[in-house]
C-alpha cells in the first residue's frame, strides 16, 4: 500500500519529525497490534503538516530506509534538523541519505523511558529528578554542567543507567544548538506522540477494520477532515535562524 501524503510542498520543510508507533485495534474482530512509521514536517512559518503515514510491520532498518527513501523520491530536501525516536535502524537511514552532518535530535522523553528501563524500581523518582533537572537546565552551559554530575553520580549508584545516557551522546542535546525558543518543540517527538492519542481517543477498542492498511487511512482521514489539528510549534518565529555548530561539552 502506497503511503498516505499530505497536498503540500515538500521543499518548503525544515525540521523534520519521525517516530514509529504501536496502535492497538481490532481486526476482523481481534485485537491487533499495527506498527505505523510516521513522518510530520515543519514549514519555515512554523505550521506543522503530516508528510507520510505508512503500515510497516517493523521499525527495522529496511523499513525505516524504504520509509526515508520515499520521502525523497517524492521531492522532500534535506531538512535543518531532525527529531527522532531513538530507533538505531531510523539513525542509519537517515545518516545513508542525508550524512553524517544531519543535525539529529534523540527524543528526550524515549531516553527517559529507556534510562527508568535500566534502573531499580526505588531508584525512578531520583532519576526522574536528576534527568529532568539536567535536560531542562536554562543554557548549554548549565546543561553540559549538570550531566557530567548526572553521569558521575549514577556510574556509582547504577552503571546501566550511565551507559544508556551515553550511548546517545550528543544527540540527546542537539536542541542546544537551536534558538533557546525552539528547545520545548525540539527536544522530542511529541507531536506524532499527540497524534497518536487523538487517534486512540476517537477510534475506541471495539471498532472493528477490515485490514491493517486501514488504520493509517483512518488517521489520515481524521486529518484530513479537520478532526485532529497540529497547530504551530512553540518558537517558530526564530525557525529561520540556522543550527549552530555544536558547542556544549560532551566530557565527564
Amino acid at each position: 500500500m502506497p503511503p498516505l501524503r499530505g497536498h503540500h510542498q515538500l521543499l518548503a520543510i525544515s525540521r523534520l519529525i519521525l517516530d514509529g508507533t504501536v496502535i492497538k485495534t481490532r481486526i476482523d474482530k481481534k485485537a491487533t497490534n499495527i506498527s505505523v512509521l510516521a513522518a510530520i514536517g515543519v514549514r519555515r512559518d512554523g505550521q506543522k503538516v503530516l508528510l507520510s503515514l505508512m503500515n510497516m510491520g517493523s521499525e527495522s532498518t529496511a523499513a525505516w530506509r524504504q520509509f526515508i527513501n520515499d520521502l525523497d523520491a517524492r521531492g522532500l530536501r534535506k531538512p535543518e534538523f531532525v527529531i527522532v525516536d531513538g530507533a538505531p535502524g531510523l539513525e542509519a537511514a537517515l545518516i545513508a541519505l542525508w550524512g553524517n552532518d544531519l543535525p539529529i535530535q534523540r527524543c528526550t522523553v524515549h531516553k527517559h523511558r529507556n534510562l527508568l528501563a535500566h534502573a531499580p524500581k526505588r531508584m525512578h523518582d531520583e532519576l526522574t529528578e536528576d534527568y529532568r533537572d539536567m535536560i531542562y537546565a536554562k543554557t548549554p552551559e548549565e546543561i553540559a554542567t549538570r550531566r557530567k554530575v548526572f553521569l558521575r553520580k549514577w556510574r556509582l549508584k547504577c552503571k546501566a543507567v550511565a551507559d544508556s545516557l551515553e550511548e546517545a551522546g550528543d544527540k540527546i542535546f542537539t536542541f542546544t544548538r537551536l534558538p533557546q525558543s525552539q528547545w520545548k518543540s525540539a527536544r522530542t517527538t511529541n507531536a506524532i506522540e499527540r497524534l497518536n492519542e487523538e487517534f486512540r481517543r476517537r477510534v475506541k477498542t471495539q471498532t472493528v477494520l477490515p485490514c491493517a492498511e486501514t488504520v493509517p487511512m483512518l488517521l489520515w482521514a481524521l486529518m484530513a477532515s479537520g478532526q485532529i489539528i497540529m497547530r504551530k510549534v512553540d518558537g517558530w518565529e526564530t525557525l529561520a535562524q540556522p543550527v549552530a555548530d555544536a558547542t556544549l561539552d560532551q566530557a565527564a
